[in-house]
């Protein structure tokens, strides 16, 4: 008993300082794809919205949008990491983030005791894009502007925000975003608190292979050019630092394969993922 009360008396202070912030988090991986995990999730975004956190959702879908291309037989390949989107592609990609995976977040939040309202980025000009250049890669976009009054309104009515990375072009098109690249430009355009990005290693690894606690933005820039942060881990690490430089003021990696790692990070001394900051 002693034990829980410890525990609750630990995250005290940081709800204090975090009541009325902004957490956008992006959520992917196996926190999404497993059930016990994803139902933890829920309980951690409704806890945080219920001590007066703001958290708005930005969701991926890359493994379901390849087993509907797989039965669809729709051949798929990516370039640099981005899936190459033709139109038939741009279809199921819109089936699957708009429809079967947001409505799914939206319900897990409703069964743990939330409100959630889930939104494509297209709806309402949410997000504006602008077609990827130098690659060929068809329909993959770049985030050109972010209609943040939106995810205020919706945040402001007790609402939690789930987005779908799709977004409209001023050319009449609909673009497939990555996800992390979502996340982060919305962080920026609402001056979040936080970007929390979810993954499936346990954040930025060091040379003894160990998660690295906290980094400063200098600290991330030798880590890559010595090759310790290298491959996946590259992209993840310069949309934090891209957040940072737009007036995030803090971005965490974080293992959402580990039950409320949500919560774990945001809420106690030791956290569980990187942090990474901008400078103090």
């Amino acid at each position: 008993m002693t034990e829980k009360i410890d525990i609750l008396l630990e995250a005290l202070p940081y709800i204090k300082q975090f009541s009325g912030a902004t957490f956008v988090i992006k959520y992917g991986g196996a926190a999404m794809e497993e059930e016990k995990l994803a139902k933890e999730f829920a309980k951690d975004i409704v806890l945080l919205k219920y001590v007066g956190v703001d958290p708005v959702i930005v969701h991926g879908g890359g493994p379901q949008i390849e087993k509907l291309l797989t039965r669809l037989d729709i051949p798929t390949r990516f370039v640099e990491g981005l899936r190459v989107t033709d139109e038939a592609t741009l279809d199921v990609v819109e089936m699957v983030l708009s429809g079967l995976i947001n409505k799914k977040i939206v319900q897990e939040i409703h069964n743990n005791g939330g409100r959630a309202l889930g939104l494509s980025g297209k709806d309402a000009k949410l997000l504006i894009a602008k077609k990827v250049e130098d690659k060929e890669i068809g329909f993959v976009g770049e985030i050109a502007e972010v209609n943040v009054k939106v995810i205020r309104e919706i945040s402001k009515l007790g609402y939690i925000p789930v987005v779908a990375p799709l977004a409209a072009g001023a050319d009449g098109h609909t673009y497939n975003v990555n996800a992390d690249t979502a996340a982060g430009a919305i962080a920026k355009a609402l001056m979040a608190e936080k970007l929390i990005l979810l993954t499936d290693v346990p954040g930025v690894l060091g040379k003894d292979l160990k998660p690295v606690s906290m980094l400063k933005k200098d600290e991330v820039q030798a880590l890559i050019k010595n090759e310790t942060i290298r491959g996946g881990m590259i992209p993840k690490v310069k949309c934090c630092l891209d957040a940072l430089h737009g007036g995030v003021k803090k971005t965490h990696i974080i293992d959402g394969r580990v039950a409320h790692a949500l919560l774990l990070e945001v809420l106690t001394d030791s956290g569980i993922g990187t942090q990474i900051s901008g400078g103090e």
